[in-house]
C-alpha cells in the first residue's frame, strides 16, 4: 500500500476555490447566505487549524491530565450544544442530558481502549481523543432530535398525555408514547445510514484510512467498531436523557413544567 500523499497548503488554497460555485448559486438566486457561508467557511479553517496544533501538541504531551481534562470539555460542551440545538432550557435539563453523555460513552470507551484496541499507554491521546469525538459528535444530533420530538409531542398531544391520566396511568406511563416516537426517530438516520453503509456510501473514517495508505479490510474492521460504538453509544444516551428529562420536567402530580422552564429560559436569555 501506498502511504498518504501529502497536500500542500497553496493547493489547499487553490482547492478551495471551488467555494465559488455555491457563491455564485447564492447571487443567482438571491438567496442570501453570502454571509453566512462566508462565516461558516472561515470558522471550519480557523478553528479546524487551530485543532491541528493543538492535537499535535496534545499527541506530543500526552499526559494522563491534560487528556482527561480535555475529555471532560468534550463532555460538557457536548451537553451544553445538545441543550441549546433542542432550544430547551439548561438549568433544568443539563445534568440529565449530561448523564445520558457519561453513560453513554464512559462504557463504550473503556471497552475500546481497554480490552479492543489497548493502546500504549492506555490513555494515549492519539485513541482516546478521536474516538470520543466520534462517539460525542454523533450523540449530539441524535439527543437534539429526541429531546425536540419529546416535549414538543408533550406540548401538541397533551390532550392524550392527560387521557391516560385520567385512566390511572402514573405521569411516566402518559409520557410513555411520547418516549418511544422520539427515541425511534432520533435512532432512523443511523439505522438506514447503517442500512446502506457499503452499497450506498463509504464511511468518512475508512475512506481518510485508505487515503492514507492503510489496507482495506483494517480500514472495514475500524469502522465496523466505530460504528457499532456509536450507535450503542447513541441509543444509551438518548434513552437515558430522555428518562431523566422526563422525571425533571414532570411532577408527580402530572403537572409539566417544560412550558414554565421555556418561560423561565426566555427571561434568562433576555435579561
Amino acid at each position: 500500500m501506498e502511504s498518504s500523499i501529502d497536500i500542500g497548503w497553496w493547493q489547499l488554497t487553490a482547492f478551495m476555490s471551488v467555494l465559488l460555485i455555491p457563491l455564485a448559486i447564492n447571487l443567482k438566486l438571491q438567496l442570501k447566505l453570502g454571509r453566512e457561508i462566508s462565516i461558516a467557511v472561515i470558522r471550519m479553517t480557523v478553528q479546524l487549524i487551530l485543532v491541528g496544533l493543538y492535537l499535535e501538541f496534545l499527541f506530543s504531551l500526552n499526559s494522563l491530565f491534560i487528556n482527561s481534562l480535555w475529555l471532560s470539555i468534550m463532555v460538557l460542551i457536548g451537553a451544553s450544544a445538545i441543550i441549546t440545538g433542542a432550544k430547551l432550557p439548561k438549568r433544568a435539563l443539563y445534568l440529565p442530558v449530561l448523564t445520558g453523555l457519561v453513560i453513554g460513552v464512559a462504557p463504550l470507551m473503556l471497552i475500546l481502549l481497554l480490552l479492543l484496541l489497548k493502546p500504549q499507554p492506555l490513555y494515549s491521546a492519539q485513541y482516546l481523543i478521536p474516538l470520543a469525538g466520534m462517539l460525542l459528535g454523533n450523540c449530539l444530533s441524535g439527543n437534539i432530535v429526541a429531546l425536540q420530538r419529546l416535549f414538543n409531542a408533550l406540548d401538541e398531544k397533551k390532550m392524550e398525555y392527560e387521557g391516560i391520566l385520567a385512566l390511572g396511568g402514573t405521569p411516566y406511563q402518559g409520557a410513555f408514547p411520547f418516549l418511544q416516537s422520539a427515541l425511534s426517530q432520533s435512532l432512523a438516520p443511523i439505522l438506514a445510514s447503517m442500512t446502506s453503509m457499503g452499497l450506498v456510501t463509504l464511511p468518512g473514517m475508512m475512506t481518510g484510512q485508505i487515503l492514507g495508505g492503510s489496507d482495506p479490510m483494517l480500514a472495514v474492521k475500524y469502522q465496523l467498531i466505530i460504528l457499532v460504538a456509536i450507535f450503542v453509544t447513541l441509543t444509551v444516551s438518548v434513552t437515558i436523557s430522555l428518562t431523566l428529562s422526563i422525571k425533571r420536567s414532570i411532577t408527580d402530580t402530572g403537572l409539566i413544567k417544560i412550558k414554565q422552564l421555556r418561560l423561565s429560559h426566555q427571561r434568562d436569555k433576555q435579561i
